[in-house]
């Protein structure tokens, strides 16, 4: 296949269900959707977390979305951009969308290519810090050709061009509102960042942050008949448990995202007969991340830095070895994820062109191959209190993660196999809020990492992980600089890996994109600064009188909200 295939079979025709199509804007009255990770705001460029990106999904869109197969459709744009049809160039250095006849911002003014010009200054400023400037690598400039046309050039052949306005981590914002929070000042834009004007279905009413979201439908949204539902109400907090029972039990709410619980307890609550459990597979890794900068507080500015130094012991990929082998995957998927999760060894587990099986060994748990592998390495206990030792520093580790039960089943059993290495785990849990906010201020968010290893999952919208690999340039890792955002979490920082990240924006050729991807993942994974655990699948939960929900796992989980209605 070649890059002029990838590129034409990326365009699909986005289809309406029928059925919905016979209903009126507002007619299905109100829906209750329940986030037990409650959004701390509704810029998603201030924040790498689902939760503040799905929030906003519901407001803000892009160019094109990924669909529930994990297809490309056209959404704010008129169609999908390809080399046949003279949107991408032929020498995949430009591509070119044009805005759909007929969209308006929520204020009534008119959506124009100027907005997305404004949207790739706002990420790109040096000063800003956003979380999804990876989204926008390779791009060299963004020119309005005119009110309706967005021509985006790159400093090289891009031969996946979907990433920037793409997906609902890359959505436009409206130049107007934003025009005064450019760099620095772009966490200080309260009004904007709680209340972003969109383009999309809904609008803000009101937005309490790490509670709840109060939204009503957009009446220049440009379907007439859409959304179905007049008011919605996105509630934050709580726990997967609660949020499950709000469901499939009580009633409650309408749609529960994330229900991360003992499978056998979610199998006893949809029996009840009041709601259905859904599950979509796509890119989800539940991992570790192990610092391989220093967190000792005794740093005070530059902890977890680069600047601070690198960590004392977790740098040397013997010792992450030692502790994936301890792991047995297959045992935290039955215990905690049932039917929603696989063991794996990659943080890129998927589509299967990109998927590594140079890893495989860790679906095997080898207690004693690890013991004896920390043993050849010299860290070994001498003061007989069960702990090794590298260079007289205990091999003891403060491992923090979101509060969530699987996540502290997952804890406890990791902590006990980790002392049976000789290696000791405090367990630490964070409101999950507050642990994937954005508040550059807070020393509790998996971006500060104020840790020596921490625990979550994350996931790339679409099916091309160019951007997605990109997350572990040297130049993301987070920093005060950066006001603490970046994708690369772990600090993680090769020349080898960015020149293969280069090479990957310059190469066309499907299979070779894989060969890189894959080249890229076991860089990672065999630098032990991740321990890939669980491919995960989204298991969310709906009411049975909920219809037309199409569950992404590609995309914003909520990507046609605009289709769900009330069964009759």
């Amino acid at each position: 296949m070649n890059s002029k295939t990838l590129l034409l079979g990326a365009a699909a025709a986005f289809m309406l269900s029928p059925v919905a199509a016979m209903a009126e804007r507002g007619s299905s009255g109100h829906l209750n959707i329940i986030y037990w990770q409650a959004p701390s705001t509704l810029n998603p460029y201030l924040s790498g977390g689902t939760k503040e990106v799905e929030s906003a999904s519901l407001v803000l869109e892009s160019f094109a979305r990924f669909d529930d197969t994990g297809t490309m459709v056209p959404w704010l744009a008129a169609d999908i951009p390809t080399v046949e049809n003279g949107g991408v160039s032929e020498d995949l250095t430009q591509i070119t969308w044009t805005i759909a006849d007929g969209i308006t911002w929520s204020d009534g003014t008119p959506l124009t290519a100027a907005d997305a010009v404004f949207t790739w200054e706002y990420c790109t400023h040096p000063e800003g810090g956003c979380a999804q400037a990876s989204y926008f690598d390779g791009v060299d400039s963004v020119v309005a050709v005119d009110d309706m046309t967005v021509q985006i050039n790159f400093n090289a052949p891009k031969p996946f061009p979907y990433t920037a306005f793409v997906g609902s981590e890359s959505p436009i914002i409206q130049a107007a509102q934003f025009a005064e929070c450019l760099g620095a000042r772009a966490p200080e834009c309260t009004d904007a960042n709680f209340g972003p004007i969109g383009t999309g279905p809904f609008v803000v009413t009101d937005f309490r942050p790490n509670d709840v979201i109060e939204f009503e439908a957009n009446q220049n949204f440009r379907y007439p008949d859409r959304p179905y539902f007049a008011t919605v109400t996105f509630k934050g907090g709580g726990d997967a448990a609660a949020a499950a029972r709000s469901v499939l039990e009580t009633g409650e709410f309408d749609y529960a995202w994330n229900l991360q619980i003992d499978p056998t307890i979610l199998a006893q609550m949809e029996a009840q007969g009041n709601g259905t459990v859904v599950t979509a597979f796509g890119t989800s890794v539940e991992r570790l991340h192990l610092n391989q900068t220093n967190p000792d507080p005794a740093l005070g500015d530059l902890r977890s830095t680069v600047e601070g130094g690198p960590h004392p012991f977790l740098t040397d990929p013997i010792i992450g070895q030692a502790m994936s082998m301890a792991i047995d995957r297959a045992l935290l998927v039955e215990v905690g994820y049932g039917a929603g999760g696989q063991p794996t060894c990659n943080v890129l587990p998927a589509p299967e062109l990109y998927a590594s099986t140079a890893n495989d060994d860790c679906l095997v748990q080898d207690i004693a191959g690890a013991n004896a592998l920390l043993d050849e390495a010299g860290y070994v206990d001498t003061d007989g209190d069960g702990i090794r030792e590298a260079n007289g520093m205990p091999l003891s580790v403060l491992y923090q993660t979101s509060t969530n039960a699987v996540r502290q089943d997952t804890q406890a059993l990791v902590k006990q196999w980790w002392s049976e290495i000789g290696i000791d785990a405090e367990l630490r849990n964070i409101d999950a809020s507050v642990f994937f906010g954005g508040d550059p201020a807070s020393p509790d968010t998996f971006q500060k990492f104020y840790a020596d290893v921490e625990m979550y999952t994350n996931n790339f919208a679409g099916v091309d992980p160019e951007a997605y690999m990109a997350n572990w340039r040297c130049s993301e890792i987070p920093g005060p600089d950066t006001q603490w955002q970046g994708s690369n979490i772990q600090r993680f920082c090769m020349e080898e890996y960015d020149a293969l990240v280069d090479e990957m924006a310059t190469t066309a050729d499907l299979q070779e994109r894989g060969r890189l991807a894959r080249e890229m993942n076991d860089m990672i994974i065999q630098s032990y600064s991740i321990i890939p655990l669980i491919h995960r699948g989204g298991v969310s939960a709906h009411a049975n009188s909920l219809e037309g929900i199409r569950m992404s796992d590609w995309d914003s989980e909520l990507w046609n909200i605009m289709d769900w209605r009330r069964a009759e």
